[in-house]
């Protein structure tokens, strides 16, 4: 068993020497000369182009060449036209305007007049403090403004008296003046007395919470029964206004003049869509942060929306496309010819030979299905739309012309 082993190990190993030496017959010239002669002819048998082994041309017709298959490639002329300028980010939204409502005075919750969620208006009642300290307070600085008015009202009728008795010489000229002064300081302990109840009505006016602005209240931040002091962070619910709505996001700092210019001009339009390229709503850019972001070269833009189906959330991240006009007759090429490189940006186009070859470019604006090339190409050149992949520099190219754009 092992010696039948052994040879049909022997025998694979010359069936696969006389496969290599078919496929390779300069191998077995070096190694086998006097078999080198078979191998060639084996070879040529079996790997000989089809021009060789088919018959011999009939007379009048080319002989076939042996040279490589061109590759089939679709091509598209570089055109002129005009480009909208579509600035493409990602965004975030931000509700117009926030607001933490905070308690002003220290107290007990009584009433929460809200529920979470709910859609509340400016001025709503949001909750109630207990008011009873701050009524006595109040009722206190009203009585205290009273007894001065009474008081005062008696100053002056002695007042009258001693300038009378003065006229008469029955009263020093320093009793007139002292009586004369008390009438003043009482006249400013009423000022006092009522400054004292204003603040008093104010007190009892922050007992009565209610909505700064309009728009959506958040969770509740506290309950009734619970006692709120004016310094506390925690605040009771935070109202966010959704109705407009802004939408934050960054652009590159070489377009800072562009989008200055056209925000002096008028409000550029701003489109958002969510993350599977759905239209949610269009807006108006409204403001340029006063300063670019060194970090990230980039400048924050905030762009207003009606949102009146209320499509835009805050928090929502968004992709933004903000249109900055028009260029005009500008060459234009598919997105998808640019390829990148070690040298950078190149594109295949196909010369008056059907060969291919490679142009360095550079792209003055781009989106998703057009680019704007600002150097590299001229009108009516031929660019590979598709087959690029398979493409050297001089590869003969075939082009499919009922895929090809014409020109």
């Amino acid at each position: 068993m092992r010696l039948a082993g052994l040879a049909w190990i022997v025998i694979a190993a010359c069936g696969a020497a006389i496969a290599y030496g078919v496929y390779a017959p300069a191998a077995a010239d070096r190694w086998l000369p006097t078999s080198g002669r078979l191998a060639h002819e084996l070879h040529d048998r079996i790997w000989s182009p089809r021009a060789q082994t088919a018959s011999a041309p009939s007379k009048g017709q080319p002989a076939q060449t042996t040279g490589p298959a061109p590759i089939v490639v679709t091509v598209t002329p570089v055109k002129r036209a005009d480009f909208p300028v579509v600035l493409q980010s990602i965004g975030q939204v931000q509700a117009y305007n926030t607001v933490l409502v905070r308690a002003r005075v220290d107290g007990q919750i009584m009433k929460i007049a809200f529920n979470e969620g709910q859609m509340v208006n400016k001025g709503d009642l949001l909750a109630q403090i207990d008011a009873r300290p701050f009524q006595a307070a109040l009722d206190q600085a009203v009585a205290k403004k009273a007894q001065d008015d009474a008081t005062l009202a008696n100053a002056k009728l002695d007042l009258a008296r001693y300038s009378t008795l003065a006229k008469q010489d029955f009263a020093t000229k320093q009793q007139l003046d002292t009586q004369n002064a008390l009438v003043l300081q009482l006249t400013a302990t009423i000022a006092a007395d009522a400054a004292a109840i204003e603040a008093a009505k104010t007190q009892l006016d922050y007992t009565t919470i209610r909505a700064p602005i309009s728009g959506r209240a958040g969770f509740r931040l506290i309950d009734e029964g619970n006692l709120v002091n004016a310094g506390q962070q925690t605040g009771i619910v935070s109202i966010a206004q959704l109705q407009p709505i802004s939408v934050i996001f960054a652009e590159p700092q070489e377009y800072v003049t562009r989008i200055n210019e056209e925000l002096a001009s008028g409000s550029p339009k701003v489109t958002v869509t969510d993350a599977e390229g759905r239209k949610l709503a269009t807006g108006r850019l409204s403001i340029s942060d006063n300063q670019v972001e060194l970090a990230t070269g980039t400048i924050r833009l905030k762009a207003e929306f009606d949102n009146k189906d209320n499509a835009l959330w805050p928090g929502l991240a968004v992709t933004t496309a903000l249109q900055l006009g028009v260029d005009k007759s500008v060459l234009i090429v598919p997105s998808e010819v640019v390829q990148h490189g070690a040298k950078g940006l190149y594109v295949f186009i196909i010369d008056d030979q059907n060969r291919a070859q490679v142009r360095q470019v550079k792209i003055a604006h781009q989106d998703t299905v057009t680019s704007v090339i600002s150097d590299g190409l001229k009108e009516g050149d031929r660019v590979v739309t598709s087959g690029q992949f398979l493409l050297q520099p001089g590869s003969i190219v075939s082009i499919d012309t009922g895929s090809a754009e014409p020109s």
